[in-house]
């Protein structure tokens, strides 16, 4: 298969699976596509925005090698794709937790939030001057503060769980996408901008950059579901 194809087969790889289940009787995670839709839409405008700055400006960049070709915003339609793909995929992890293990929301997670946003408030101010180190850090660093502390959310412990559970996925993709049994890198980094330490190929800022990524993903979704609840209710009461 030719090599243009790779970028866009990692994201339907990544997509297909629980995009088939979400119609399996126990999961009906069609069913909420209603929360789900917009909520990525937002996002993924946010960071197409945010990618196709550092894309023009050299913090990172992409093989055309692996590409099919098509550009929209600067960027690479299986970069677009990205931002579907693993939210998707991601959210749907979550909601089958939601499913099958209800109990995570009676777990606490106010410690891991304060080690969270510690870690990565410390990392994001000691090296605001690396672009893609201080951005990523200090927007999940605020993002964690506001959801765990101000707005107390009792979901972030099936978060954690979610995205401690999506770590290897999450490696096998990133690695793929960062050269791990490529030839050559999908998504090249300059290393000026970031702390230069690799899990393998993966820059560490990957695994916060996605967190972050998903995090709101996840409170937009969580705030659909919410609103639509109230309709339901309000409509029965009527």
């Amino acid at each position: 298969m030719p090599d243009k194809f790779t970028y866009l087969l990692i994201d339907l790889g990544a997509f297909l699976v629980p995009f088939l289940f979400s119609f399996h009787p126990k999961i009906n995670f069609y069913n909420h596509w209603r929360s789900f839709w917009p909520s990525n839409v937002m996002v993924s405008i946010l960071f197409i925005i945010w990618d196709s700055i550092y894309t023009q400006i050299g913090v990172w960049g992409f093989n055309e090698r692996y590409l099919v070709g098509l550009y929209f915003f600067g960027l690479p339609i299986e970069e677009i794709l990205f931002f579907i793909c693993i939210p998707y995929s991601s959210l749907f992890t979550y909601h089958c937790f939601k499913v099958f293990f209800p109990k995570a929301f009676n777990l606490s997670s106010k410690w891991i939030s304060v080690a969270l946003v510690f870690f990565t408030a410390l990392l994001g101010v000691s090296f605001s001057e690396k672009l893609y180190t201080g951005v990523t850090f200090n927007a999940l660093a605020l993002l964690i503060f506001v959801l765990a502390v101000i707005r107390k959310e009792k979901w972030l412990s099936n978060f954690y769980l979610m995205y401690l559970v999506i770590l290897l996925p999450f490696f096998i993709v990133n690695g793929l996408l960062t050269g791990t049994g490529l030839d050559e890198p999908v998504v090249w980094y300059d290393d000026t901008e970031n702390l230069g330490v690799r899990i393998l190929t993966i820059p560490v800022e990957d695994v916060f950059y996605g967190m972050l990524l998903l995090l709101l993903n996840t409170f937009l979704f969580e705030t659909f579901l919410k609103i639509h609840a109230k309709k339901k209710t309000a409509h029965i009461s009527i």
